[in-house]
């Protein structure tokens, strides 16, 4: 079996406090969650409705659940019983379709608000300017079963780390910029979620609080 215990530590060791691991089980059995599981890691991050499902019926109950990829309004309802949070949520439309499933659930749903910095046609997320545009209009203020903790990006997959720092940076900027302008006095609002297998020691250094490694822990994808 892969070595999930030794990898798992070897990444622990290299997060400094404050950065909280997210450990992404997509494409992986849930025999490798259960040995992560026994090392005291209880946050996993997956990307498909069904595959999800499967894994929370099989495996122990006090896990936190992170969806982690592009979520279709029509998938919430699916999800919304179980989930700890929803870590991409890229339009009003989803963060709406998800506070009307949790109520039917008397769940109130953790998420946070992807940005879209990364150069690339391929991601998903809110500009900037359509992020502050959603905060301005005001419309999630009423949503009573959501709660906004925090923003997420993805930074470009290229070789170049100044310019990864670069996109990192203009995340945290911005949480800078929308915490001070719209969640001075709340406390939930401290996420930054970006940094992954190849670039996490990065998002250390550009005040990330929650990374999301799967390759580096689990090993090439099983399925």
């Amino acid at each position: 079996m892969y070595p999930v215990k030794k990898k798992l530590n070897e990444v622990l060791s290299r997060l400094p406090n404050g950065v909280r691991l997210v450990a992404i089980s997509k494409y992986h059995p849930k025999e490798y969650i259960e040995a992560a599981y026994a090392e005291g890691q209880r946050i996993f991050g997956e990307s498909h409705e069904q595959e999800l499902k499967q894994k929370h019926l099989a495996l122990p109950a006090d896990i936190e659940w992170h969806f982690i990829g592009h979520l279709q309004t029509n998938k919430v309802k699916y999800i919304v019983p179980y989930i700890s949070m929803i870590e991409a949520v890229d339009s009003l439309k989803l963060l709406k379709e998800i506070d009307k499933q949790a109520k039917k659930n008397g769940r109130v749903i953790k998420v946070l608000l992807e940005l879209h910095i990364a150069e690339e046609e391929t991601k998903y997320g809110l500009t900037l300017d359509d992020c502050r545009q959603l905060l301005k209009d005001g419309e999630w203020k009423q949503l009573d079963n959501v709660q906004l903790c925090g923003l997420m990006m993805m930074a470009s997959n290229v070789d170049d780390e100044q310019q990864i720092r670069n996109e990192m940076n203009i995340a945290a900027n911005f949480f800078d910029e929308v915490k001070q302008k719209y969640f001075a006095d709340n406390d939930s609002f401290c996420e930054r979620s970006w940094g992954m297998s190849h670039d996490f020691t990065i998002a250390c250094q550009c005040k990330s609080t929650m990374v999301r490694i799967g390759t580096e822990i689990f090993g090439p994808r099983i399925y």
